[in-house]
């Protein structure tokens, strides 16, 4: 069982005296982690696979295409053109990747100070944009020509944007200390 999977378990018993909750099932659980990037307005095939085998690597599930909802002439895009990639993982891929990330991922980020409080939003939600993927150790070196940035989206089951920071510190999210 994964350490992110215990510690969401545990979280009840933490949780309790401060939130007040009289059922396990009120306490905040992660629901699901989509993983995105945007291509911009890359015409070439090559850079559209490299991002998706990218993506699909880091994740361990293969990355569904984002079509352009209209065409836009001056970004020379037409809709329906390919203009990014994502991955929602549920389930044991999705703890086995919040594992990953939290513990192996964002140490190796460069001059990281910890993910700032206003990425939570007040659904109980939190959005982190990674800017190269070479954070993660599927990134092998000679694919340092081919960086790009990424989003990780973290939905939470939390009502509060307070109870949303409580669960997500308990889980090892190296959240900034509030000013």
């Amino acid at each position: 069982m994964s350490l992110t999977k215990q510690k969401q378990q545990s979280a009840y018993p933490l949780l309790q005296a401060t939130f007040g909750y009289k059922s396990v099932m009120q306490s905040p659980r992660v629901q699901k982690v989509v993983v995105s990037s945007g291509v911009g307005s890359a015409k070439d095939k090559g850079r559209l696979e490299v991002v998706a085998d990218r993506l699909a690597k880091i994740t361990g599930q293969k990355a569904s295409k984002r079509a352009s909802r209209a065409s836009i002439a001056q970004f020379k895009m037409r809709e329906g053109d390919t203009v990014g990639f994502q991955v929602t993982l549920r389930g044991n891929r999705m703890f086995d990747f919040l594992d990953k990330f939290i513990h192996i991922a964002l140490p190796r980020t460069r001059d990281f100070r910890g993910i700032p409080f206003t990425a939570i939003d007040a659904m109980g939600n939190i959005t982190i944009g990674i800017k190269e993927q070479t954070i993660f150790p599927e990134s092998s070196d000679e694919d340092l020509k081919d960086v790009f940035g990424l989003a990780v989206t973290i939905q939470t089951s939390a009502k509060t944007k307070e109870e949303a920071e409580a669960f997500l510190r308990h889980l090892g999210l190296p959240l900034q200390e509030r000013a």
